[in-house]
């Protein structure tokens, strides 16, 4: 045996019996210093074999015989403090794996609580604020050929990693803020950023080093949901560091590679997270990882785009700009592309998938765009024109305007980008918040550098630039610095009027001959068979007045008048038409509900109708509906208004009748605040009361709707390819059943509805399921308690079960969001009659 070590293991051994058997002060305090010399912290320190023996036989033994002889009474001996600062030092000074392992195994044996368990618990916190936790990292880095490395690493990740856990369930309430993942995993961020700094130092000292452990402690960090916290300190400093430096990106490259697969997902999604709309950060920190890594490449190129849809734009942009941005990763970009176009032509996908997710497709594939040039769009031309024309038509299929409209712009900019040279593919859509998003992820933005990096030239404007060019020419036309006017000094500048006042001409209105019929009877005339334009478009202007002024002679045409009126068409650009003759044939409905609505729900399933005209029966019979439920309809405000007299005015010469009456207002106005009242009281408003004419005339309205629903004709299948007039029944079935409360055909209505609900509760159409979901609401809300409760119980209870299994796994928000609502309404119900019961 070798004496060198025996004399250690022999020191050790009287060292531990000593402070195990003494109560001398003097002679412990003596024992620890000399036992410092073999961590190298005295003046005469022990040979190097001796502080490696020490360092890797003794050390954990001694630790361990320190934890038990710790006690308040035990450190007392030393009133100095001395005592209690010789213990910390081994502790602090000495191998830190070993420290912290010898640490974590006393906290989580010690009882608590105690003085031991929380001077311990300091302790650690002094281990963490000292950096010895880079130590004990940086320790795992280099080279090893010990016994037992692999376990003691695995020991040490566990540990390393389930800190907060450990101290949080061993503390509990006495657990110290340091311990808090909020504050652990940013400081463990901190102590990486050293360990690669180290790392970067040794390499470039020509010395080995292994990232392996750092990249195993971030994968473990970020499978633990912790991701946010400490990327949030890595990624701003790699961010620095790498910008300037190939080593550090080397490093972080092999960082990343050395991650384990299980964990690969989770740093990925942490690190896209972090850096929204720089792809360059994430190249850099990343590097070729997709093609090196087939976990890697299986999460950025397909789980983050088809199976999560939760990321935001910024993300996206960043996702897709790494692929962009290196030759070798360009290939899976446009793999990318034409398996989302694929995906976004599915019927499939476009009739279960969520909006959202919808939406997040859409956005991923104009960013793809907008990456690619045109040569590479060129090789696959025909297969993204083929995946185009079909998600096109099963978008414009839909039943949901928000689906349509992201089918439309898709499409319009596909087009344009494979298509350069043809003609534009336009639609028309409504310019809002959504599409203006859209629009603007088709314009090259960050993707330029990419582009440039990748060998290639720039490409060429998009439509939505040269429209912006365009409007700024002509912005800078109209303000004069256009290049081209007339040179100063001309003739054209002495004859200017600008010294005059312009009249303000704003009131002008136009002078048409008054050729508006003034009986209703004229109209339907004049509608049918007038081939005078300004006379048909009077007459469709003034019918609606006319209606609810002449409520008899309506009645005796109102059946034909209403066929008129659905069977209409523009023959001239007349402003507003839909509208004008929406509100004439809601106006000929309320004069005469019975035979009108009879007529018009008749219609709705007959032959050799467009599906625009059975979409307009269903609104207008709902506007109706709302308008009889209202009380005191008759008294509303038209666009034809009398002055007094009998004769009709159009709605132009409101003002006349404004004028005349305005005096009159500001002479009570003055008469009111003249006069001295000792007492007003109250202002009270006189409510209008009057009995809801719907309740005599819903049954017109709702059951003939309801009937024949599940009876497809030769060109109208509501169960097939119509599902958008379905969804409108739906929709107006709910609304017609919300205004039939208080009314005696409520129930026969609900239980009538519930029916027609239980047929299509799986139906496959999102917008068809909300229109359910909000007629098993209107149900709720119309049809009183006791008789919901009383005649519809049992199917009450089985639409409770299919609400709740909405509520749980529908893949539309709005549709779980309905669903709660609506079992919320029916606690309600059970909770308000539950004392009638008793």
């Amino acid at each position: 045996m070798d004496p060198a070590l025996s004399v250690v293991r022999l020191t050790v051994r009287e060292a531990i019996h000593t402070l195990s058997s003494s109560e001398d002060c003097g002679l412990i305090l003596s024992t620890l210093r000399f036992l410092k010399r073999y961590l190298g912290e005295t003046e005469d320190p022990a040979l190097p074999e001796e502080q490696e023996e020490f360092a890797t036989v003794h050390f954990s033994a001694f630790l361990r015989c320190l934890v038990i002889k710790l006690s308040p009474v035990w450190l007392e001996l030393s009133p100095d403090g001395q005592l209690e600062e010789l213990w910390d030092s081994f502790f602090l000074k000495g191998p830190a794996d070993q420290a912290f392992l010898v640490l974590m195994e006393a906290l989580e044996s010690t009882a608590g609580p105690s003085f031991c368990l929380m001077k311990m618990a300091q302790l650690l916190a002094n281990f963490l604020s000292q950096r010895r936790m880079a130590a004990l990292m940086e320790e795992q880095c280099r080279p090893q050929k010990k016994p037992g490395f692999t376990l003691l690493q695995e020991t040490l990740l566990n540990k390393v990693v389930g800190l907060p856990d450990h101290l949080g369930n061993r503390l509990q309430q006495d657990n110290l803020a340091l311990f808090f993942p909020q504050n652990y995993f940013p400081l463990l961020g901190e102590e990486v950023v050293r360990v690669l700094q180290g790392i970067v130092d040794a390499l470039r000292g020509g010395l080995d080093c292994s990232v392996s452990f750092m990249s195993r402690v971030l994968g473990k960090i970020c499978i633990q949901g912790r991701q946010k916290e400490i990327l949030d300190v890595l990624v701003p400093q790699l961010t620095v560091l790498t910008q300037g430096s190939c080593l550090w990106q080397r490093v972080c490259w092999r960082l990343m590679e050395q991650v384990p697969d299980r964990t690969m997902e989770a740093v990925l999604i942490g690190l896209v997270e972090a850096t929204p709309g720089r792809p360059e950060v994430l190249s850099r920190l990343l590097g070729n990882l997709v093609v090196k890594s087939k976990k890697a490449q299986f999460v950025m190129t397909q789980k983050l785009l088809f199976l999560q849809y939760q990321h935001t734009t910024p993300m996206l942009q960043s996702l897709l700009g790494y692929l962009a941005m290196d030759s070798q990763r360009r290939p899976l970009l446009i793999q990318a592309l034409k398996e989302l176009l694929e995906t976004w032509g599915s019927s499939s996908a476009v009739r279960h998938a969520p909006v959202t997710q919808q939406h997040y497709l859409s956005a991923a594939i104009l960013i793809c765009l907008a990456h690619l040039r045109e040569p590479e769009l060129r090789d696959s031309q025909d297969e993204l024109l083929a995946s185009m024309m079909a998600g096109v038509k099963c978008h414009l299929d839909s039943s949901l305007p928000t689906v349509r409209r992201l089918g439309m712009i898709v499409a319009e900019i596909i087009s344009s980008q494979i298509h350069p040279e043809g003609p534009p593919l336009k639609f028309q859509y409504e310019d809002d918040e959504l599409s203006r998003e859209l629009l603007a992820l088709a314009i090259p933005g960050t993707s330029d550098s990419s582009t440039v990096l990748a060998g290639g030239s720039a490409p060429a404007p998009t439509a939505s630039e040269t429209l912006a060019k365009t409007m700024d020419d002509g912005v800078e036309s109209a303000n004069g610095s256009d290049p081209q006017v007339g040179p100063q000094g001309s003739d054209s500048d002495l004859d200017s009027d600008d010294e005059f006042i312009p009249y303000d001409m704003s009131g002008d209105i136009e002078l048409k001959s008054n050729k508006a019929p003034l009986y209703v009877r004229d109209c339907m005339e004049v509608l049918t068979s007038s081939e005078d334009m300004e006379r048909w478009e009077a007459a469709l202007r003034a019918l609606e007045g006319l209606v609810y002024r002449s409520p008899e002679a309506t009645r005796e045409v109102s059946v034909e008048l209403a066929k008129v009126l659905l069977h209409l068409e523009e023959r001239t650009c007349v402003s507003g038409f839909e509208g004008l003759r929406q509100r004439a044939l809601v106006a000929v409905i309320v004069m005469d509900p019975a035979r009108v609505a009879e007529y018009l729900t008749s219609q709705f399933y007959a032959l050799n109708y467009s599906l625009r005209q059975r979409l307009d029966i269903l609104d207008v019979l709902t506007l109706s509906a709302q308008e009889l439920s209202r009380p005191g309809h008759l008294k509303r405000p038209t666009q034809q208004v009398s002055c007094g007299s009998g004769a009709p005015v159009l709605a132009t010469s409101q003002a006349d009748c404004t004028g005349v009456s305005g005096w009159r207002t500001v002479v009570e106005e003055r008469i009111r605040s003249k006069t001295r009242r000792f007492s007003k009281g109250f202002p009270r408003r006189e409510l209008a009361s009057s009995p809801s004419e719907f309740n005599s005339v819903a049954g017109y309205f709702f059951f003939p709707l309801i009937q024949h629903f599940d009876r497809p004709l030769v060109t109208f299948d509501l169960l097939g390819d119509d599902q958008l007039v379905l969804g409108r029944l739906t929709h107006t079935l709910a609304a017609l059943m919300y205004l039939a409360i208080n009314t005696t055909v409520a129930v026969s209505m609900g239980k009538a509805l519930l029916e027609f609900v239980w047929v299509l509760r799986f139906h496959v159409d999102i917008y068809v399921r909300r229109g359910l979901l909000s007629a098993v609401s209107s149900i709720l809300l119309s049809v009183p308690a006791e008789r919901l409760l009383g005649d519809l119980s049992d199917e009450l209870l089985e639409a409770r079960s299919w609400l709740a299994d909405v509520a749980e796994k529908d893949v539309d928000e709005d549709c779980r969001e309905q669903a709660v609502r609506a079992l919320l309404l029916l606690e309600r119900l059970k909770d308000r009659l539950l004392p009638l019961s008793h």
